[in-house]
């Protein structure tokens, strides 16, 4: 006797039920239709994307999702989160008659993919290429909605094109402080050369200087500079990393791969000029709080002075936050890196310099030397860290303590950075506790300067630590012209800073953690920089006929690498290897000479820092983007003063890298009069990461997460236990479940609804992969509740509904209206699924216009199942552009609501009352109802205090 089988009898008795192979069939048919439909288009008010006239008519809204690097491992289910999210709501925004523009690109410029090149020997845009088409299937099959017309990857020709051309501009600018705002060059230039301004550190004028003098003069304004500075120098990889791109113990993000510090020319731009503007305009945009605070914090605003100490005929200047105690100053400590550094070290060590002082060298400049390059091997992390022991040596000079006369030491230390302030300290070692530390190794003097209020005494030979307060008096501060003696710290700071400014050593100032964005980067696959140097070392901007210059080939792509523990090494680019490319014959406008490239590249940063403007005007060939099509898209509204994209969606790690540098690059088009939103991002939302548990053998090797079994509440893997832990998903982790698993098993509308339905969008939330059937039944009843599963039929009927459905149905409506509006999709799934239970247990055939709301509703959630439904209903145009429904507030009250009735605080009725009742019709009810006038029992009422609709309180007298 042959066996039967279950599934095939079920599907023979139900061939129209909705199943994960009709979901495949269904999701493919309606991602074909709305290719040729174009349905995502949306349109331009001109140029070649311009379009239906009434939908630019509409409300615009500009929704982003960050800049996705497409990998060659593909997609695991945490990467959708936020483009399923951002689907779900530029949906919304179409069904609530908004002209919607979302499309996604690829930046596709970076290391991973060189790094893949040199492994392999394939080119970095042919594996770059793979992977975007790769990618692009995986979300195709999510069925997002992006305007495909506008996408792009950075590493296209068209489009870094204008990366090269935002960085002439940026190259031909300095920042005007009088005006505030960036301006060309030229208008320098045109200062400088009718005198009025004069030419720093020279008195000769504009027209006395050689052409690599002037080069010079300007590079101290350009935005965009070339200069020799400390930097973070990888061996490991070959490379100089941003400051950003270093982790808290001095490794390379990637790679973990030991950073040291070395100087290089390398170019730069100047951030630090907008560091009050970025700081100021953040105020202005809907950001989370804690994502202002990280950038705050990273500018780092401090105000004090500028203090010059006099040493050899010239000066060391310090900035400091408090100028008050400047009579405490006892020695000097600049960063090892420090420009004067070699300028001060003596051949000889002074008469009397103490042992402790030299570091048990013979001679200033050994001693120097050696602790530089002890200090280069240190992150700045632990070069501050509190509980180090504090370590330096002398230089060998002195210093002169300007308010007091005092001959002061001068050493070099490591816990003194060259990216703060100006890279050299005052040291008040009785009021911080790090000079504190650092005067009792080397037996400095500690002068009590702010009178102690713990009661230690002034006498600093007892103290254990160091006092600072901003409460206490100022003492022992005086001079034959100046005395602080007896101020607060407020007042004192404003009298040195006074008295220092009138004598021409010091000026009030503002200071920022700041420091200039490192751009150049040693690899291959990156931008090339549009600048040739002519045969004085002179940087030439490349005119705008000839951009793009286009990455060349090169038989090795990857930068020289070094031992990582290697500091003495210097970085060799790949791009210097191509000689034909690297020197040629160009004509400037000046005839025909020779020049050298650039053989740095951009850093991966750069694509990223204005791609939303390429979304806007994608086929421009002649300027950055049209200004009107940038002012409808971003321009500025009531709303939002500085403009830019409604709603921007990405991960809160790039708090500081992208979105600062992005605002820079914002502000310096807009003030170049390029465009009208000085904000690239008014609105930013960070959704939260889907994590998932990561199990790892005695070994601590993360082993397969799907062949793990569970018996009783632990975990084995082939027979060996094994730990649990909650962490990142990833192929390295081996527990990386695919969208594409999920699609077959279920159908994308599935996975949708279950990465929306885990929890609010902000929050991080565990993958369960047996959790997804949940919301594969809501589709299925959903299904059943329209569709009969034996004859494929439609089963709504053309009646009325009753009340009570009415009520379910408009409540569903407002509520998940609102929830879709703030983002709530979780909730929005629940009010939903609490409707289609309700349809499903009255039973029987559903009235047609409840089940159009129904599908209308789920539309932006599950858009596959909404557009087969809303064709079977009858209709013959999309969903997507449906008229999202709108609640009767009738239906949306509750018909009665429950009033609680108390006497001397303690409950005697419950009233059932219309939601709208008034407070006197309440209170005659109320005093009317039996059991209240059973509980009064004839007393009188000296007070009745009513909260209508829900609470009457009754005072007897």
């Amino acid at each position: 006797m042959s066996e039967t089988n279950p599934a095939a009898a079920a599907e023979a008795a139900a061939p129209h039920r909705y199943t994960a192979a009709m979901a495949a069939d269904i999701e493919a048919r309606w991602q074909d239709f709305w290719d040729a439909e174009g349905t995502y288009a949306a349109p331009n008010p001109k140029g070649d994307l311009a379009g239906d006239p009434e939908l630019v008519a509409r409300p615009k809204k500009f929704i982003m999702d960050m800049f996705p690097y497409p990998s060659g491992a593909g997609l695991h289910v945490g990467h959708p989160l936020g483009y399923i999210a951002t689907d779900v709501f530029a949906r919304f925004q179409r069904m609530t008659g908004h002209n919607v523009l979302h499309t996604l690109g690829f930046d596709a410029f970076g290391l991973p993919a060189e790094q893949y090149a040199v492994q392999t020997g394939t080119h970095p845009r042919v594996s770059t290429e793979a992977n975007i088409e790769n990618m692009k299937a995986q979300l195709r099959r999510l069925g997002l909605g992006h305007d495909k017309r506008r996408s792009f990857a950075t590493i296209d020709p068209d489009y870094y094109k204008w990366t090269q051309w935002i960085f002439l501009q940026i190259f031909n600018s300095w920042y005007d402080d009088a005006a505030k705002k960036a301006r060309p060059i030229s208008e320098l230039v045109a200062q400088f050369e009718s005198g009025e301004r004069a030419v720093p550190g020279t008195t000769r004028a504009w027209s006395e200087l050689s052409a690599a003098e002037r080069a010079d003069v300007l590079g101290g304004f350009r935005l965009a500079y070339a200069s020799d500075a400390p930097v973070n120098w990888c061996p490991g990889l070959g490379t100089v990393l941003a400051n950003e791109e270093v982790t808290a113990d001095g490794r390379s993000e990637r790679g973990n791969f030991p950073v040291f510090k070395a100087k290089l020319r390398q170019w730069n731009m100047r951030i630090t000029a907008y560091a009050d503007r970025l700081l100021e305009d953040l105020e202005e945009l809907d950001w989370p709080e804690a994502i202002k605070l990280q950038q705050r914090n990273w500018i780092g605003r401090s105000e004090g002075a500028r203090v010059d100490f006099p040493i050899d005929g010239e000066r060391i200047t310090v900035f400091t936050t408090r100028p008050d105690t400047l009579f405490g100053a006892t020695y000097m400590v600049l960063a090892p890196e420090h420009p004067l550094v070699e300028k001060f070290t003596p051949d000889a060590w002074p008469e009397g310099t103490h042992d402790v002082w030299t570091g048990g060298h013979a001679t200033p400049a050994e001693a120097v030397a050696a602790y530089r390059a002890q200090a280069a091997s240190k992150s700045d992390v632990e070069r501050q860290a509190e509980a180090k022991d504090k370590t330096g040596v002398f230089i060998g000079s002195y210093a002169t303590n300007p308010v007091n006369g005092e001959r002061i030491p001068v050493f070099i230390a490591d816990y003194v950075l060259m990216g703060y302030g100006t890279g050299a300290i005052m040291a008040v070692p009785a009021g911080d506790q790090r000079d504190f530390e650092f005067a009792r190794a080397f037996e400095l003097p500690i002068h009590c300067i702010v009178e102690p209020t713990d009661g230690r005494g002034t006498d600093t030979s007892t103290w254990e630590d160091a006092f600072s307060s901003y409460e206490a008096k100022i003492i022992n501060s005086s001079n034959d012209e100046v005395s602080l003696d007896g101020l607060g710290v407020v007042e004192a700071k404003a009298r040195i800073t006074e008295w220092l400014e009138s004598k021409g050593i010091g000026e009030g100032t503002v200071n920022f953690r700041l420091r200039d964005w490192l751009f150049s980067r040693q690899r291959y696959w990156g931008e090339p920089f549009p600048i040739v140097y002519d045969e004085d070392g002179i940087a030439h901007a490349l005119p705008e006929s000839m951009l793009p210059l286009e990455l060349p080939e090169v038989e090795d792509y990857s930068p020289r690498t070094f031992d990582p523990d290697d500091a003495n090494t210097q970085p060799e680019t790949p791009l210097s290897r191509n000689e034909e490319w690297v020197n040629v014959t160009l004509d400037l406008g000046d005839g025909p000479k020779r020049y050298r490239r650039e053989t740095n590249t951009m850093p991966n940063w750069a694509g990223s820092c204005w791609y939303e403007l390429r979304y806007l005007d994608p086929h421009n060939s002649e300027q950055l983007v049209d200004p009107e099509i940038e002012q409808y898209w971003m321009g500025p509204r009531e709303d939002r003063p500085h403009g830019g994209v409604d709603l921007y969606v990405g991960g809160a790690e790039h708090a500081v890298l992208h979105l600062l540098y992005a605002r820079f690059w914002s502000k310096v088009l807009y003030d170049l009069g390029h465009v009208s939103s000085a904000e690239p991002f008014h609105k930013l939302f960070n959704q939260g990461m889907i994590q998932a548990y990561v199990y790892r053998d005695s070994r601590g090797i993360a082993v397969p997460a799907a062949e793990v079994e569970e018996r009783d509440g632990a975990y084995y893997y082939q027979g060996e236990k094994v730990s649990r832990l909650l962490g990142k998903m990833g192929k390295s982790l081996k527990n990386a479940v695919t969208p594409d698993e999920i699609c077959a098993e279920y159908g994308a509308d599935t996975l949708r609804l279950y990465e929306m339905a885990m929890g609010p969008l902000d929050v991080s939330r565990p993958w369960d992969t047996r959790a997804v059937v949940g919301q594969f039944r809501l589709l299925q009843r959903l299904w059943r509740n329209v569709v009969d599963e034996t004859t494929g039929e439609v089963t709504v009927v053309d009646a009325e509904p009753d009340e009570e459905t009415l009520r379910a149905l408009h409540k569903a409506i407002d509520g998940v209206r609102g929830d879709l509006e703030g983002m709530r999709f979780n909730t929005a799934i629940a009010k939903v699924t609490e409707l289609n239970n309700h349809l499903t247990k009255a039973g029987g055939a559903i009235p047609r216009s409840v089940a159009e709301s129904l599908v209308l509703l789920i539309a932006p959630l599950a858009p596959h199942i909404a557009e087969e439904l809303w064709r079977k209903l009858g209709h013959t145009d999309s969903v997507v552009h449906q008229d999202f429904p709108v609640a009767d507030p009738a239906y949306v009250v509750d018909e009665t609501v429950t009033c609680v009735v108390q006497i001397k605080g303690k409950v005697k009725a419950r009233l059932e009352v219309s939601p709208a009742i008034s407070e006197e019709e309440l209170e005659k009810v109320a005093l009317s109802d039996e059991k209240v006038v059973a509980a009064l029992d004839g007393a009188g009422i000296r007070k009745v205090i009513v909260r209508a609709p829900k609470l009457v309180n009754i005072v007897p007298a």
